[in-house]
């Protein structure tokens, strides 16, 4: 039998880096934060990007087949919370006084991040509440050096 609080211990265990996820549907633009990101393959270059699957961004991310990540400093954790919170207005945009720029694939990057890739989906698998999308970076760059913030030195927990 599953104990359900061991489940949660354990797997809140997984260290995560928490990064911003810009998306786009034609000229509308949503960010969000992603913690469930990883690299899958060296050639190609392939990411995998965890999206709750009841989410706008999600949809976006199925419609226009692109996303940018951006790489979050260990200092900026007011962002990450910004692109955590739900949309409480339609038509209010998070980048709203986010300083960023549109990408090669049109997806907004985060001007002050580490630096971003930007992908082109070319697997998915929805299994459960996420969709795993697959993603060939195909855009790099890199805006500074730095650490990356994580999951576990901001005290939030998503995971379990």
């Amino acid at each position: 039998m599953l104990d359900e609080q061991a489940k949660k211990t354990i797997l809140r265990k997984i260290p995560h880096g928490l990064y911003i996820c810009g998306v786009k549907d034609g000229e509308e633009v949503n960010g969000f934060t992603v913690s469930w990101l990883m690299q899958a393959s060296f050639k190609p270059p392939l990411v995998v990007n965890c999206v709750k699957q009841d989410s706008k961004s999600h949809e976006m991310i199925k419609t226009s087949g692109v996303f940018a990540i951006s790489f979050l400093d260990a200092e900026q954790k007011h962002l990450a919370q910004k692109f955590f919170q739900p949309q409480r207005r339609v038509g209010h945009n998070r980048f709203d006084d986010v300083e960023f720029y549109l990408g090669e694939t049109g997806c907004p990057i985060i001007s002050e991040s580490l630096g971003y890739v930007e992908c082109q989906v070319v697997g998915t698998v929805a299994q459960g509440d996420h969709t795993v999308y697959v993603g060939e970076v195909i855009a790099a760059g890199v805006h500074r050096e730095g650490e990356s913030l994580r999951l576990e030195t901001t005290g939030w927990q998503y995971g379990g």
